[in-house]
């Protein structure tokens, strides 16, 4: 079968490699002049299945005021942003429930759990090298307050068979030695031992590689204008270098999906929310994070990645405005030098921005569409690293017309019918 890819990100290019070790006829098209140089260029550096929650939660819309008013807030919102973003955002409050929480949750576990286990697999099989490391995710809690809040997500851990480790400011330091400096800032912990870290650019490269190798072919530096629908079937794509006829054609822009398929009548609550990151070189290996820590208060993970930390964070409602603001370097600055004063030279840091295409209820949009030949696989948030390979060999499962290895309840388009 011919299929195309739009989209050249950790999405795009983990279900171009599964399509090809399928048999498949696989076509990546991508404006960019390789591929992951949009959202997974220089993301936070986390495969956190046990860190996968919706932002919308019980107690978000008093949390977003708090935040707002914090001197380094890790929400801004634009209010001329547009129409799109009020609407997304009053979606976003209607799942704020308990209920609505531990539904969501569980679909963005049991995804990002199967996509975790789908990269151990890769890196085992392929060999890939991406500054990977196993050693889990802490959540730092700086105050009481967030310590007795972590109830709720641990019931649903407990729920979904995810192991973690509740840890007081001692174990906090026993985790990541190099909080011993700032142990007075620490309230507590929850430690997710399975999760890992890596470099998602370095592995989706390298994993392009070796899907050139099994014969896919990567038309970059194409713009894509449209999608050719006839009757009820999507036939090609309609690019700046021609059109690409296709059997089936997979939708991995990201944010930029909805604006691929309005005009053909599908319509998906996905929008783009704007993430910073920083990439500071070490110079003190012992002051530095082993894994990642993901600060609570500031919502900013910061990540070993070899000889570099990464530092991500905040979200900005600004529709696709991919300006670098000044203000939320700031933000991410201050936790790396707050938590790890001694670890790297955040003055010689690399500053980036990013759009993460989210859903009102965090969970990615995947699967077929009303339109036969049109698949989904958009609307990872911030998650894009720690679901995209799990949600690859879904598509190309789907496609191939395999059974998926996990039920696909309540990740597919249908939910917002």
């Amino acid at each position: 079968m011919k299929v195309t890819i739009l989209g050249s990100g950790v999405i795009g290019v983990s279900t171009a490699y599964f399509l090809a070790r399928a048999g498949h006829q696989v076509t990546v098209v991508d404006r960019q002049s390789e591929p992951a140089m949009e959202t997974s260029f220089a993301n936070a550096g986390q495969i956190s299945p046990g860190y996968s929650a919706p932002w919308a939660a019980p107690g978000l819309p008093i949390k977003a005021i708090k935040w707002l008013l914090q001197d380094h807030s890790p929400l801004v919102i634009r209010p001329l942003a547009g129409l799109p973003m009020y609407l997304w955002a009053l979606r976003l409050l209607a799942n704020c429930t308990e209920t609505a929480y531990a539904r969501n949750k569980e679909r963005m576990l049991r995804l990002a759990t199967y996509s975790g286990q789908c990269v151990t697999a890769l890196r085992e099989e392929l060999g890939i090298e991406y500054d990977s490391r196993s050693r889990g995710t802490l959540q730092l809690f700086r105050t009481e307050e967030q310590v007795n809040g972590a109830g709720k997500d641990t019931r649903v851990l407990e729920q979904c068979g995810v192991a973690y480790q509740r840890l007081d400011p001692a174990g906090c330091v026993g985790a990541e030695p190099a909080l011993a400096l700032v142990k007075e800032k620490i309230a507590g912990g929850l430690r997710l031992p399975g999760d890992q870290t890596g470099d998602c650019f370095k592995f989706t490269q390298r994993l392009a590689q070796h899907c050139r190798d099994l014969g896919v072919d990567f038309r970059t530096g194409v713009t894509i204008q449209r999608l050719v629908r006839e009757g009820d079937r999507i036939t090609g794509v309609e690019t700046d270098h021609g059109r690409l006829q296709a059997d089936a054609n997979v939708m991995a822009l990201g944010s930029y999906s909805p604006l691929m398929l309005r005009p053909v009548g599908i319509k998906i609550p996905v929008y783009p929310v704007k993430g910073y990151s920083i990439t500071v070189p070490i110079t003190n290996p012992d002051g530095a994070p082993q894994s990642t820590i993901m600060d609570e208060t500031h919502k900013v993970a910061v990540t070993r990645l070899g000889d570099r930390i990464r530092a991500a964070g905040t979200a900005e409602l600004a529709g696709y405005d991919l300006r670098l603001d000044p203000k939320r370097r700031r933000t991410v600055d201050h936790v790396v030098s707050d938590l790890f004063p001694t670890g790297g030279d955040v003055s010689r840091a690399e500053f980036w921005c990013g759009l993460r295409p989210m859903t009102p209820d965090g969970t990615p949009v995947i699967g077929a569409t009303p339109l036969k030949g049109l698949y989904l696989n958009t609307g990872h948030g911030t998650l894009g690293w720690t679901m995209g390979p799990g949600s690859g060999r879904v598509i190309a499962d789907l496609v191939s017309g395999t059974k998926p290895e996990i039920t696909m309840a309540g990740l597919g388009l249908d939910r917002y019918a």
